[in-house]
């Protein structure tokens, strides 16, 4: 079987794919910075439709990065070839008129989220929860006890790994720092990032920075601040009591604040359906609330015991470790359905 995956570059380049084009070429963050950048995702857009005719794939796995892969996917359903889909498009938060076009267009799609399941059964769409593969990382991960030289508990920064993210951020996040002397705050950077563009943030103060040690950071901290993404998941995976931040421009928070049709934007409180996790946004995000949040995680002994006994809970949600061999099983499964059969590599 030949395939192409668009998507999840940095994991299938480990595996020996070759990567025709990256998808750090394609990411572009909010809605200003992708009108900025139109031409240049379009002329990618006719990129991959030209790459895929001329490698004729007996099937085509999308994974995660819906703004481009829904539109990929139509072009590729028109030619007659089979479209499975890894990690659905969070459809469930805005746009969720695009489930019809992921009916039509998708033949199997694999979703890591619990709740994700339900809701494509609202729209008679059978899909397969196969667990967060978040589970298998955490579990395969090498422990390492980060030498800081300091015997103050530990807490960790995590900004965000785009620029613009990083210098809404880190800022606000070290005002903490400056009224929390007794605690080591240490910032996860991005392996994207030059250390250079953090310490110029950071301005000489004793805030230490760890690049590719995020997982052992976690492992030894007493609480984290966290910029909203997979990091928020990755902090409770952990059982490290967190305070989810984010701050966007304000153009594009505005939109987003008139499409987006979720009540929490941390996937922790999402996957639970409540709040877990106290999330700071936009106006609210500034040194002064963060500061009191701090306290609670830090400080409060009631608060972090429910909070770690929620967290606790949100494990077991997510179905437990061995998602991988659960989507390659049901991959497998699926392509003998079609007729295709997987070869080694």
């Amino acid at each position: 079987m030949r395939s192409f995956a668009v998507g999840g570059g940095d994991l299938m380049q480990a595996q020996g794919g070759e990567i025709v084009k990256h998808y750090r070429e394609l990411a572009f963050m909010g809605f200003t910075e992708v009108l900025a950048n139109i031409r240049t995702i379009l002329g990618n857009i006719e990129f991959c439709k030209t790459d895929i005719l001329g490698w004729k794939p007996d099937v085509v796995i999308m994974v995660d990065y819906p703004g481009f892969n829904l539109r990929i996917a139509g072009f590729v359903k028109e030619k007659g070839i089979p479209v499975f889909y890894y990690i659905s498009p969070a459809i469930w938060a805005w746009k969720q008129s695009r489930v019809h076009k992921i009916k039509r267009n998708v033949d199997r799609m694999f979703t890591i989220l619990p709740f994700e399941k339900n809701f494509y059964k609202r729209f008679d769409f059978d899909v397969d929860f196969i667990g967060h593969p978040l589970l298998d990382a955490l579990e395969h991960s090498r422990e390492q006890t980060l030498d800081l030289k300091t015997g103050k508990q530990i807490i960790a920064l995590l900004p965000g790994s785009r620029k613009q993210e990083i210098k809404q951020m880190l800022p606000v996040m070290l005002e903490v720092r400056k009224l929390f002397p007794e605690y080591q705050f240490v910032i996860a950077g991005a392996p994207s990032m030059p250390r250079v563009f953090y310490e110029s943030i950071v301005a000489g103060s004793d805030v230490e920075i760890v690049f590719g040690q995020t997982y052992n950071l976690l492992r030894q901290s007493h609480a984290a601040l966290v910029t909203s993404g997979t990091a928020t998941l990755e902090t409770a995976l952990f059982r490290v009591p967190q305070v989810v931040c984010y701050k966007a421009g304000n153009v594009s928070y505005h939109i987003a604040k008139r499409l987006v049709k979720v009540k929490y934007i941390s996937l922790v409180n999402l996957i639970m359906d409540r709040e877990i996790v106290k999330e700071l946004i936009q106006d609210n995000f500034n040194a002064e609330q963060l500061a009191d949040e701090f306290k609670k995680i830090t400080t409060d002994a009631s608060n972090r015991s429910r909070m770690l006994k929620e967290l606790d809970e949100l494990k077991i949600k997510l179905g437990g470790p061995g998602a991988s061999e659960r989507l390659a099983g049901l991959m497998k499964k699926y392509l003998s359905e079609l007729h295709l059969s997987v070869k080694p590599a």
